[in-house]
């Protein structure tokens, strides 16, 4: 193995680039950090970018088995990035450096404590990982070549953490933009409405991080400047390199205790200025994070933009690129370009029919939304303006494809943006009963509409979820079109009693051509679109690990969070919807008017 100099030089592909390779970061624990430093080869200070995760800021993107296949897909979409850079410097959800550094920016990839080159515990999101982030941010803003002020950027993972540690108040922090990412621990990320979703949890630590744990003799991933292996083997005794068992921690906290409110910022103790983007197509966990941070965030320079398509290529697109630099130039360098004119709110309105309309917005839910009950009718399986004055059960089979009510037809179009809530009353047969909601739209044939997901090319319009022992609302944080469930306890659940559930349904925004129809299938399981044998799916779902862009096309409509793992005797049985008469069980969709002024 060639013998590794920190801090050493390498050559970089575009002029006026100095590139430190492995540059070491000491932590206020004794650890150091290794990151790599790209920056100006001027005697002016300049702003900086950091990125600080778990996925490696050396690992070759092309050859890596978790992202060789989103790699072709990537420059299948945007052939035109190979004109802009060579790409060699292009890490997994990272900002490229050949792009930034010209533009007169520092950019720092950094290896986070136990992955790639950083020793230590490898403990994703845990609190000692964000203080880390916290110091290097300190660290970076006081280099000499430094003008003091940092700014974030990164996909998922690298926006997760972003949230995390503005709540910290990092000396020389100066701006945010988390790209697709969640904020709260246990509502976004894996425990749906109380439901684990535990599969996406395992293949993902297993898949992506603990293949570039530090000192992993047998990883796949290589380095991209030396070739060698991407993670270092054990370099530092006093920090030695263990790794947490991910899946069985998430297992031992199925309720919103301290595991997971010590990994969920305090939104109201940020005030830097926040750039948050998010996914229409990234329901499971790339989407509900960006709206609930920016809402709740302090900062009073906010703004929020929703694209939808895949959960990679709109971070890199041309006018992606335009959008972040003028965020963080108005922010870092002092440039007046207007971005503080900018519109608080945009976001794409998808239509089936034709491109998706980009539109501005002053705040969410959007101005002159018309909240829209729309009752479940059990003897039509409809969905109706009033509420039927006839009860009637609706039973279907855990394992069966649940119960679908559609709305009818309209004469024109209607449009749907913004949070989505249900009100069901349900009737379990066994000690508990876990409810899957997805929202879908269906052509005059009857068949589903579906729109590029972040995970997979296939997905509905939206999902809900809630475990029915998770019900009990919190009254405070409640919104009338948000649903906040407690999860701090379960609630009693007797089979053959009658409960009334609130469900979150995360939120969307849809055109529903004239005579296309709404509607909505409630299933005891994963929801898989019609055509795919849910069972099948699942077992195929395994590909996941190795073959995620396969895997998806035989697990349409849900993947790649699955929640698999139930007790088939506690969430088994027979589900029973009550609607009509004294169960007035209904959805909530936001209608946008077309003359809302």
């Amino acid at each position: 193995m060639t013998r590794q100099i920190p801090g050493q030089r390498r050559t970089f592909p575009v002029s006026g680039v100095i590139f430190e390779h492995d540059t070491l970061v000491s932590l206020s624990d004794g650890l150091v950090m290794r990151v790599n430093v790209f920056r100006p080869e001027t005697a002016d200070r300049s702003p900086v970018i950091v990125t600080h995760g778990v996925y490696g800021k050396d690992v070759d993107w092309p050859s890596a088995p978790p992202y060789k296949a989103a790699w072709k897909m990537l420059l299948g979409k945007l052939p035109a990035l190979k004109a802009k850079s060579t790409l060699a410097f292009m890490r997994w959800e990272m900002p490229d450096p050949e792009r930034w550094v010209p533009q007169g920016y520092v950019v720092i990839h950094a290896d986070a404590r136990g992955t790639g080159k950083t020793p230590g515990q490898l403990d994703p999101l845990s609190p000692r990982e964000i203080q880390d982030y916290k110091e290097l941010i300190e660290w970076a803003a006081g280099q000499p070549w430094s003008n003091g002020r940092v700014g974030l950027m990164g996909i998922s993972y690298y926006a997760i953490t972003q949230w995390r540690v503005a709540a910290l108040k990092p000396k020389g922090l100066a701006a945010s933009m988390p790209w697709e990412c969640a904020v709260d621990h246990y509502r976004d990320i894996a425990p749906h409405g109380g439901s684990a979703s535990r599969f996406f949890i395992d293949a993902w630590y297993h898949r992506q991080v603990a293949v570039n744990a530090h000192g992993n003799r047998h990883t796949p991933l290589r380095d991209a400047i030396t070739s060698e292996p991407s993670s270092s083997t054990a370099s530092d005794t006093s920090f030695p390199s263990t790794q947490v068992d991910l899946a069985a921690t998430f297992d031992a906290h199925p309720f919103e205790d301290a595991f997971h409110r010590e990994r969920t910022p305090d939104l109201d103790a940020i005030e830097t200025p926040i750039l948050s983007v998010g996914n229409w197509g990234g329901a499971g966990l790339h989407l509900r994070g960006n709206i609930e941070g920016f809402l709740g965030a302090r900062s009073n320079k906010k703004w929020l933009r929703i694209h939808s398509g895949d959960h990679f290529s709109p971070f890199y697109q041309e006018e992606a690129l335009t959008m972040q630099r003028r965020f963080l130039d108005f922010f870092l360098r002092d440039i007046d370009n207007g971005w503080d004119k900018e519109p608080p709110i945009a976001l794409v309105v998808r239509d089936p029919r034709h491109a998706f309309q980009s539109r501005d917005e002053d705040q969410w839910p959007l101005r002159g939304t018309r909240w829209t009950n729309l009752y479940l009718d059990g003897h039509r399986r409809a969905l109706s303006a009033t509420n039927p004055p006839e009860a009637k059960i609706v039973s279907f089979g855990c394992a069966s494809t649940g119960a679908t009510f559609v709305q009818d037809a309209e004469a024109g179009d209607c449009e749907i943006t913004g949070p989505i809530r249900a009100k069901l009353w349900v009737r379990p047969s066994r000690a508990d009963m876990d409810l899957f909601l997805v929202l879908r739209l269906l052509d005059p044939e009857g068949r589903d509409v579906t729109f590029e997901g972040a995970n997979a090319p296939a997905f509905p319009i939206a999902h809900g979820w809630l475990r029915l022992s998770h019900r009990e609302l919190d009254a405070e944080r409640s919104l009338p079109w948000r649903p906040y469930h407690r999860h701090r306890e379960p609630s009693q659940v007797e089979p053959g009693q009658d409960y009334a559930a609130d469900i979150e349904i995360w939120p969307s925004s849809v055109v529903i051509p004239a005579g296309h129809r709404l509607a909505l299938s409630v299933l005891g399981r994963d929801f898989i679109l019609p055509g795919r044998r849910g069972y099948i799916g699942k077992l195929l779902a395994r590909l996941y690990r190795t073959y995620p862009l396969i895997a998806a096309l035989f697990m349409p409509g849900s993947a790649p969070f699955l929640h698999d793992g139930r007790d088939r005797d506690r969430f088994g049985g027979e589900h029973r919807i009550l609607c009509g008469g004294p169960y007035d069980s209904h959805l909530v969709v936001p209608v946008i008017p077309a003359d809302r002024g």
